[in-house]
């Protein structure tokens, strides 16, 4: 009787894992509308627009693909911001202004949403979607602690250069992976 048992379980154990694999499978290679991603993030326009951008077109380009891409599109501004802020840095003469400008680098550099689309990008790799829509996230908040301050509390500077634009648009770059992730994790379908 006990020989009957093993060879039902073995192949319920082969059929289970073959559901856990096709399931896994079915959610990395999922393709979902450009505009249905855009229409959940803060500036659908700018989505549309940055997702459409994409070498070799959105069409047919699965989650992972978009996640991907849009990981690049995040770290390139995100780097280009920080370029900018070592200039605004060197160039102020305003001792308040570069003390801000100091506070924003340590927000974008490697510890600060750097660190975070290096994060993102290795939850990606390791199929976390969670881990993505956290780092994305965080990418958000520390680009907040450039602009508003780290605290409620904290005098938000006036600052008239090109970097709360900057920002802006990675914090928008951001919510594009937000979305995608959201996808990724079955919460929109």
């Amino acid at each position: 009787m006990a020989m009957d048992i093993k060879p039902s379980l073995l192949s319920s154990l082969v059929a289970l894992l073959f559901l856990l694999f096709a399931q896994s499978s079915n959610a990395t290679n999922k393709i979902v509308e450009v505009n249905k991603i855009c229409n959940i993030t803060v500036n659908p326009s700018l989505c549309s627009k940055i997702l459409n951008s994409k070498p070799g077109g959105t069409n047919r380009a699965d989650l992972i693909t978009l996640a991907n891409y849009t990981i690049g599109v995040v770290r390139s501004n995100v780097t280009n911001t920080i370029s900018l802020i070592k200039f605004l840095i060197r160039n102020s003469t305003n001792s308040d202004a570069k003390n801000h400008y100091q506070l924003c680098l340590t927000h974008f550099d490697e510890e600060g949403a750097l660190h975070e689309v290096d994060y993102a990008e290795k939850m990606l790799k390791a199929k976390d979607y969670q881990g993505v829509n956290v780092a994305a996230s965080g990418v958000k908040t520390v680009v907040d602690g450039c602009v508003f301050g780290d605290s409620p509390t904290d005098p938000v500077f006036p600052d008239h250069s090109s970097l709360p634009k900057y920002a802006e648009y990675v914090k928008q770059v951001a919510d594009i992976i937000t979305a995608i992730s959201n996808y990724l994790m079955g919460i929109y379908k």
